[in-house]
């Protein structure tokens, strides 16, 4: 079974990155959470990087707020399809500071971005590239697509008979 490693800087990214573990544990996917800042931590930021892909990982989730060069480090280290989730922090400029960091890479150094804070996408884009090999993971996002759907149309019914 394939497993996704969530990862981000700080504890204090957790409450946004909790959500791509949720999605990911929803759709019974393995997940590892760890914390690798780029910055205070870098040793750490490369052995994690440079070994991923031998420890059963199939997608890495990194998540960074301020400069966030977590998910771009990793992307230059792994092998591994990296999907970046700028998080709002405290010494960020409205998020848009993570979300330009991690959204411009060069080229030769693909990292995926969800929304600032858009840590629910990461964990499903994460399930996605899952999907595309195991089926019972691709059947188990179909089935939450359309949960998706039938919320859509129950609450279009509900607007229409309170008109």
């Amino acid at each position: 079974m394939s497993k996704v490693a969530v990862i981000m800087g700080s504890t204090s990214d957790l409450p946004v990155m909790q959500e791509a573990v949720d999605i990911l544990k929803g759709f019974d996917i393995p997940v590892d959470v760890d914390i690798v800042s780029a910055h205070r931590t870098p040793e750490k930021l490369f052995e994690f990087g440079r070994n991923a892909h031998t420890q059963g990982y199939s997608v890495i989730i990194a998540g960074a707020g301020g400069a966030a060069h977590l998910p771009g480090m990793v992307a230059a280290l792994s092998p591994l399809p990296v999907i970046g989730v700028p998080v709002k922090s405290s010494n960020s400029i409205d998020g848009w500071d993570s979300v330009l960091s991690i959204l411009q890479m060069p080229g030769g150094v693909p990292v995926a971005t969800v929304a600032l804070n858009g840590a629910k996408n990461a964990g499903i884009l994460a399930a996605q590239i899952i999907g595309s090999a195991d089926k019972c993971v691709r059947d188990k996002i179909e089935v939450y697509k359309q949960g998706l759907k039938e919320k859509v149309n129950k609450g279009a019914e509900e607007v229409k008979k309170s008109k």
